[in-house]
This record gives structure tokens, sequence and C-alpha cells, in this order.
């Protein structure tokens, strides 16, 4: 497994399953956690919901509960309509191993949306969950990744292979060690934990948003039978082979990297709902303020035990990712989020590969939204309206930054960071 593919998986489907170690542990967490059914799951999310208010344990669990039912809601309606996982890094939400369904339901376009609303409206009320848990609750829940997980196929169940281990081993393709031999992957989430997921609910919504913010129907219709070859798209008659070809990523079938160029020319979106696009930088700035309060709680711990995100002062590497952070990192970290925030409040301008002496403004990108064109973005003409003349992003400070991050990468530690 690549440490980027580990770290990928780890972020999309790290859900805080919990075991009682804290001694005021509400039962409905332990409960809802190793839940083997979606119902006796569903049924202990809503007493931990109902005490949440005056509880900062049952709200912690009940904001972790709701991050992952959020990412169930996706899988279901993936399922539903027969995905086959694109197994492209470049579509990161689309790596889910959702199982195969036989007997698919078509897909519209207004459906496809209203999986990402669910998706995405749940997720911001996990983000509410957990940022109404106080900063300086004492929190410490122990989890064992290999006891909880999501229902992926959607028979009321959350059997052993839909654990989030079992998961995170198909979307590094097998190669996280599950067996009895291998370290366990249990970790102990505190109070800096809760805003690393919180954090990583607001990415979600910012992408979400993002994609709901414009009318992608043309991109739908002409490219995503690649995605749902058997969910009677229109052209599925047309492009999909008779014997399906589904196996394997984008790049390993001829066929299915030829609608991903066809979704990359058609991703040419009118903007219909601006909010929207407003919305998700909301979201990232968010993120970013998440961030550094996640590294002030970490850098403050005295304890070493079983760290999801050690600071420096926490020695050993980590079991799922193989890292181990130093103070260097932290620094640098902390210099990327001021930097990603001055480009999304427009402090910031972000350079072009062939315009010289402007930068593009970021804030207006979101906040005065027009069509989405990703090619003409790329090439030019669709980045010319948001072009100032300004202070423009050095390309040796982002460079000065990627050194710190040494041989893993700074994309390893971005994914694993939030």
């Amino acid at each position: 497994m690549t440490r980027i593919a580990g770290l990928m998986a780890a972020a999309l489907f790290l859900c805080l399953p919990i075991s009682s170690v804290a001694a005021e542990m509400p039962t409905a967490a332990q409960t809802l956690f190793e839940a083997k059914s979606v119902a006796e799951r569903n049924t202990a999310l809503s007493s931990l919901e109902a005490a949440a208010p005056g509880d900062p344990a049952s709200a912690y669990a009940a904001g972790a509960g709701e991050f992952f039912t959020a990412l169930e809601i996706l899988a279901s309606g993936l399922h539903r309509h027969g995905f086959e996982s694109p197994q492209s890094f470049m579509l990161p939400l689309m790596r889910l191993p959702v199982p195969d369904n036989p007997n698919p339901e078509p897909l519209t376009y207004e459906e496809f949306r209203a999986i990402l609303v669910a998706f995405r409206d749940r997720l911001e009320k996990s983000a509410a969950t957990l940022g109404s848990v106080p900063g300086d609750a004492d929190i410490g829940m122990v989890v064992d990744l290999t006891h909880a997980g999501i229902d992926l196929n959607e028979d009321g169940n959350i059997a052993p292979d839909e654990s989030f281990a079992a998961i995170m081993a198909s979307l590094s393709r097998g190669s996280v060690d599950t067996g009895d031999a291998a370290p366990q992957l249990t970790f102990r989430f505190d109070r800096a934990d809760g805003y690393w997921l919180q954090g990583y609910a607001e990415f979600l919504m910012a992408q979400a948003d993002f994609w709901l913010a414009h009318d992608f129907r043309n991109a739908f219709d002409g490219s995503f039978h690649m995605l749902f070859p058997r969910a009677k798209l229109p052209l599925q008659d047309t492009l999909v082979p008779p014997d399906g070809g589904m196996s394997g990523s984008i790049f390993a079938s001829e066929w299915r990297f030829a609608d991903f160029i066809s979704l990359v020319h058609l991703v040419n979106w009118p903007v219909v709902e601006p909010e929207r696009r407003q919305a998700a930088r909301r979201h990232l700035l968010e993120m970013i303020r998440l961030s550094r309060e996640d590294w002030k709680a970490i850098l403050a711990e005295t304890d070493n035990d079983r760290e999801w995100l050690p600071g420096p002062q926490q020695e050993g590497v980590n079991p799922l990712t193989g890292l181990e952070v130093g103070r260097e990192q932290v620094t640098a970290w902390l210099a990327t989020l001021t930097m990603a925030e001055d480009l999304l409040e427009g402090r910031v301008l972000l350079p072009h590969f062939r315009i010289t002496g402007k930068g593009i403004n970021m804030k207006r990108f979101f906040d005065e939204p027009k069509p989405f064109d990703l090619v003409l973005s790329i090439t030019g003409p669709a980045i010319a309206p948001y072009l100032e003349s300004g202070k423009i992003l050095a390309s040796e400070d982002f460079d000065q930054i990627q050194r710190e991050f040494g041989g893993a990468g700074f994309l390893t530690f971005a994914l694993w960071f939030n």
C-alpha cells in the first residue's frame, strides 16, 4: 500500500468506533459502535442525540455517529444504483468499496443530486453536534477500527467485511493487515480528535456544495455510465460494453478512460445555486480554523496513549500510517493553513502558469460565481474574470513548506493532518 492510499482510506473512513474506557462512558455509545445491525445502531444514536445537550461524551459520540452515517447515506445511494468504483485517486469520494448490486435501480440526475444533498446535510448535522462539545471537555474514547463500520449493501446489517478496518484494507488494495497477528488498529480519541473529525465534515461539505452549486446534468448524462453502467443512464446502451467490462481502475479500462475524458470535457457547469458555492469557501475556512484548534489541543497534551494524530512530544510511529510527527512538520502545516486562508480571503492571489503580473482572487471565485469550465480554467479563459494585481503566491514559498515533510511527502501528511 502506498502511504497516500492508506491516508486516503483513513481520511474518508476513520469514524470513532468506541469501546468503553472513560469512567462515565455512555452505554449507548458502546452500543452504537459495536452494533451488528443498522436498527440497533440507529436506536443507540437517537439516545445519544437526546442526551447530547447535557453530556459532552454523548455529544462527541453522537457527532461521530452522524459523520459515519453520512458516509453510509452516500454508500447506500451508490449501491442502490449499481455503482462501480473507478478506483481513481482523482475521484476520492468515488473510491468507496461499494459491493456489487446485481439488480440496480435506474438513476436520474435528480436522484443523484438528492443523494449528495442527503450526504451533505448529514455532515452538517455532525459538524454542529461535534461543535457543541466544550473545548475543555475531558474526552478519552478507545477505538478499535475492526469493531464498527457502516452498512455498504443496504441489507440492514454491519458485517465484519463492512468494518472500517476492512474498508481501509479494500481502499489500499488489501495491504492493511487485519489478521490476528497484525498490529491492533486501536486508538484513544480525545478532544483534539473531535476538531479533526469536525474539520473533515467541513471539507466534505465544501466538496458537496461545490457540485450542488452547479447544473452538471450534461456531465451526468454524457459520462456517468462509467460509474453506474447498469442504471439506465442515457448512453448505457450505446457506450457500455455488453459484458460490462467494469473491473479495474479508470486507467485500466479503455472504455472507462474514454468516459473520463468525456467527463473532463463536460465540466462546463452553469451556476444554479450560487449560495452553495459561497458556502463552499466558508466550509474551507472553518476547516482551517478547526485544524488550528486541533493542533493547539494536540500540542497541549501531556499523555501519549494510542494517539491517532500525535504531537511532536508524543513519540512513536503511528500503527496505521507508519509515520512519526516532528515539530518541523507541525510548524510547516500551520504555515500551510495560513497560506490557504490568505488565498481563500483574497489577501494572496493564486498564480496561473501562463499569466504574469496577475493572479486569481479565490475569494471572488467562490463569492462571485460564474459557470465553471474545468478545461478553460486550466487553459486560462475561464479564470480571466478573477485576475487581479497584487501579492501572488510564490512557488518557492510552497516548495519550502513541502521540504519540511521529507520523503513521506506533503500530500501524505495533509490527508492525515487535515
